[in-house]
Parts: structure tokens; C-alpha cells; sequence
């Protein structure tokens, strides 16, 4: 149990150091400063390369439309929302852990630097812009730079090889080279795709590429510090919730509203989720030891069980936290005399023009640093309500799931 008393030095400074940086960017006007001098540049580079968008497209065909829309969506943000608690619940707890912080990291990473540049997408027309799914329409209403599939492509099935290497040891060079050609290839036609589709110009896959490959250096660095604090630290839960709260206002306003801020704080509930379950309950469901799918102690059969039992439970548990949420938030706020708004979730506290306005582009407003330093009429339960949700979903996942598979004995 975590000790509630003694709260370490490196903590309070990491805490500290977060609310300063928020506290600074927002007086010294950070954000704008660095978008007055990157901007212009990027936006240049965006219609220099139309020419180069319209070539790549010119090779127009159904089987290619289908091809790379479907790729997209192979590396889109709810396929991995979708496979990360499989391999959760296939006993690969640390690959799973890692891979999921590692995506809540690149999502604020790549989302921040997109609405702090604010570069435009390649115009269409001339250029043809294909989103055969409801998420990438939302996609296409984000800023460009930097390509988010590029981004988290190279990070996630960067990380994938190193754990894969570190666990098998002994594979044969012809596989090593095998994997590392596979994955420089599939990058390249994300890459390629995205432009096909006339999603993203050629700076922005760029710069997906140069911020994932920074990142995914950074995490081999850092990814067993992380893991051993969360399943070993001390006051990791009271840190973490007080980190994601900070995360929700170290983020800047972009020069246009955009649902890059909803994507964030999805992905920040879902790692205060992950890692307030996995602290909890490490040594009953995700030691080391625990049986992995292919093998004597899970087979296949009972890891399809995992499954049909598993998400259905996290889909529900979804459902129930998003409604308790949007029941508690609103009271609580009342009560301590918060004004607040809803852009969609709460029908009661939806109506104004700002609101409705709102609602078009599912966030306007929503940018909660901006509550420590003027003054707002009403403030966007929908932010608190996201979080809460997708922090019960992931917290389903790793701790009320794995204890259904011990009482069935899956």
C-alpha cells in the first residue's frame, strides 16, 4: 500500500516544475511566440509540396483508396485503444503497459506541437482529401504538422522490435534484418498513405517521422525507470492523478479550435487508468509470471474467452463512468460554486451560442490552463467527464477484468 505520509522530493520537484512551465508559457505567451516565428515557414512548405501531393495522387485507383484507408486505419488511435487490453489480458503486462504510455506520451507530444504550430493541411481543392471513416473526418479537422500516424507508427512498432529483441535474445540476424525491413517499410507507406490521401503534405510526414524517432530514442532511455516506478514506486497513484490534472492545462490554445484536445485527455485518462490498476494489483495480475497466450498455462481457446468476456465488461464499464461522471461533475461544480458548460455530453448545460458553436467542431473553450489566469464565464465539464471515462475504462482492463478471468479461471 502506498504510503500516503512521505512523498518523495523528486515528485514534488517534477509537479512543481510542470505547474511553473504552465505558469510562464501562459504569461510570456509562449504559444503564440513560437507559432509567429514556425508558422509561416511550415504553411510555405505545405503549398510548395501540393505539387508533390497532386504527382503522388495522380496514380489514383479503388484498390490503392482501399488499400491505404485501410492501413490508416490499422494504426489509427481506436485500433489501438482496441489491441492494447488484448495484450493485457494475453499475459504480456509490461509490453502492454509500456506500449500504452508510450502512445499517451506520443498522442500530448504530437498533438501539442500541432496546435502550437497550427499549419494547415494540403488545400483541397486541387488536392482530393479521402476519409472513408467517422475517425479520420475528425482527423482531417486537426492541424498537420506532425503526421500523428507517422508519429506513433515509428514509436509503437519501434518499441515492439526493442522488447521483441530484448526477449529472444538468440533470434537469427536474417530475422532481425527481416523485422527492421518490415517495419521501415510499413512506416513508408503510412507515410506514403497519408499523403495518397491527401491527409498530410510531405513536411508533415517529415516531421512525424524526425519526432518519433526523438521519442522512441527517448523512451529506451526511460521505459524501465517508468515501469519500475509504477509497479514498485512509491505514491505513484496521488503523483499520477496530480500529473494528469497538470497535463490537462500544459496544453496550448491552437489558433483554431480543433478535437486534438479531446484526443488528449482521452489518452490521459486512459494512462491514469492503466497505471492506478496495474500499481493495485501487479503482483495478482501482471508479474512476470503470469501464463502468456500459445503456451501450457493459456491456450488459445481460453484466450477467446478473455475476450468475449473481457470487451463486453470494459464497454460497459465505459458506459457507466461516462454516466456516474456527468451525474457527479455537474453537482459537485454546482456545489463548490464552479459555473460550467457541456458542449455535448450534458443536455442540461448545453444552449449558448458559444456552446452550440462548440459543438460543430467538438471543442471550443476547453482549454483549461487558461482557468489560473482570467476569468471565464462557465468552464467544459466535457474535459473532466472524458478523462473520468476513459480512466474507468482502462482501470476495467487491468484490474475488474483479470479478476472476472481468476473467478472463471480463464
Amino acid at each position: 500500500m502506498e504510503s500516503m505520509m512521505v512523498i518523495p522530493t523528486w515528485q514534488l520537484s517534477f509537479l512543481f516544475g510542470v505547474f511553473t512551465w504552465i505558469v510562464g508559457s501562459s504569461m510570456f505567451n509562449v504559444t503564440q511566440k513560437i507559432r509567429y516565428f514556425v508558422q509561416p515557414w511550415v504553411s510555405r512548405r505545405v503549398i510548395s509540396g501540393t505539387p508533390t501531393v497532386l504527382q503522388i495522387q495522380k496514380y489514383e485507383h479503388g484498390l490503392l483508396d482501399a488499400f491505404f484507408s485501410g492501413l490508416s486505419c490499422v494504426v489509427s488511435v481506436p485500433f489501438y485503444t482496441g489491441f492494447l487490453p488484448l495484450l493485457f489480458w494475453s499475459g504480456h503486462g509490461k509490453l502492454a503497459r509500456q506500449m500504452t504510455l508510450l502512445m499517451a506520451f506520443c498522442d500530448y507530444s504530437g498533438n501539442c506541437i500541432k496546435d502550437v504550430v497550427s499549419a494547415p493541411r494540403p488545400k483541397s481543392p486541387p488536392v482530393r482529401i479521402l476519409t472513408a471513416t467517422k475517425d479520420e473526418k475528425e482527423n482531417a479537422l486537426e492541424y498537420g504538422l506532425p503526421s500523428s500516424h507517422t508519429l506513433n507508427t515509428i514509436c509503437l512498432s519501434g518499441y515492439l522490435l526493442h522488447y521483441i529483441f530484448s526477449c529472444y535474445e538468440n533470434i537469427d540476424a536474417f530475422y532481425e534484418v527481416a523485422a527492421i525491413t518490415f517495419v521501415c517499410l510499413f512506416v513508408g507507406l503510412i507515410g506514403l498513405g497519408k499523403i495518397y490521401l491527401g491527409m498530410h503534405s510531405l513536411i508533415d510526414i517529415l516531421g512525424g517521422l524526425i519526432l518519433g524517432l526523438m521519442i522512441l530514442a527517448f523512451w529506451l532511455h526511460v521505459h524501465e525507470y517508468i515501469d519500475n516506478f509504477v509497479i514498485l514506486g512509491k505514491n505513484v497513484t496521488s503523483f499520477w492523478i496530480a500529473l494528469s490534472f497538470l497535463l490537462l492545462f500544459a496544453y496550448p490554445t491552437p489558433q483554431h479550435p480543433t478535437p486534438s484536445f479531446e484526443f488528449h485527455t482521452a489518452f490521459t485518462g486512459v494512462a491514469l487508468g492503466i497505471v492506478t490498476g496495474v500499481q493495485q494489483t501487479y503482483y495478482q495480475f501482471h508479474h512476470e509470471n503470469v501464463p502468456r497466450v500459445f503456451t501450457p498455462d493459456l491456450r488459445i481457446t481460453a484466450f477467446v474467452g478473455r475476450i468475449l468476456i473481457g470487451i463486453p465488461t470494459i464497454l460497459l464499464v465505459k458506459f457507466c463512468s461516462k454516466a456516474l461522471a456527468k451525474w457527479i461533475l455537474p453537482i459537485t461544480a454546482s456545489a463548490l460554486g464552479i459555473p460550467v458548460r457541456s458542449s455535448s455530453y450534458v443536455t442540461a448545460l448545453t444552449g449558448s451560442s458559444a456552446v452550440k458553436k462548440s459543438n460543430e467542431v467538438k471543442q471550443t473553450g476547453g482549454y483549461l490552463q487558461k482557468m489560473f489566469f482570467r476569468w471565464q464565464e462557465s468552464y467544459d465539464v466535457d474535459t473532466g467527464i472524458r478523462v473520468l471515462q476513459y480512466a474507468g475504462l482502462a482501470w476495467s482492463v487491468v484490474d475488474l477484468v483479470p479478476s472476472l478471468f481468476s473467478q472463471i479461471n480463464l
